[in-house]
């Protein structure tokens, strides 16, 4: 067997044993990468960042004191929370959709945040 053949035996193998949720990771990894986002396990807080992802929560935070949007951007790696301040809803965010944000990366209660991210919606598949 030629060693050119290995490397893609092996990834053959791989995605053979894989569960759909290591492959599904993956797949965002790789489609992260292509939109030239960086990955969300390398984030660290005060950098400007910019992830690509699906939203796998997004949930509404009625607060007395200023009321809140928040979802969860999964990128292959790790969660970035997304949170929107002031708002209640926002068309396009929502369970299952994939986004690229940009914003300074934060840390509350050890997890990783972007306050009032732009973002890029995906078109729907």
């Amino acid at each position: 067997m030629a060693t050119d053949e290995r490397p893609s035996l092996r990834r053959f193998f791989q995605r053979l044993t894989a569960s759909e949720a290591e492959l599904d990771a993956q797949e965002l990894q790789r489609e992260s990468a292509d939109a030239g986002c960086v990955p969300a396990r390398q984030c660290r807080r005060g950098e400007l960042a910019s992830v690509s992802g699906r939203l796998r929560t997004v949930v509404y935070t009625p607060r007395t004191n200023l009321p809140t949007l928040e979802a969860d951007l999964f990128d292959g790696t790790d969660v970035v929370t997304l949170v929107w301040l002031g708002r209640r809803q926002i068309t396009g965010i929502e369970p299952g959709r994939q986004l690229t944000a940009r914003g300074r990366v934060a840390v509350r209660d050890d997890r990783k945040v972007i306050y009032n991210p732009y973002y890029e919606l995906e078109p729907p598949r």
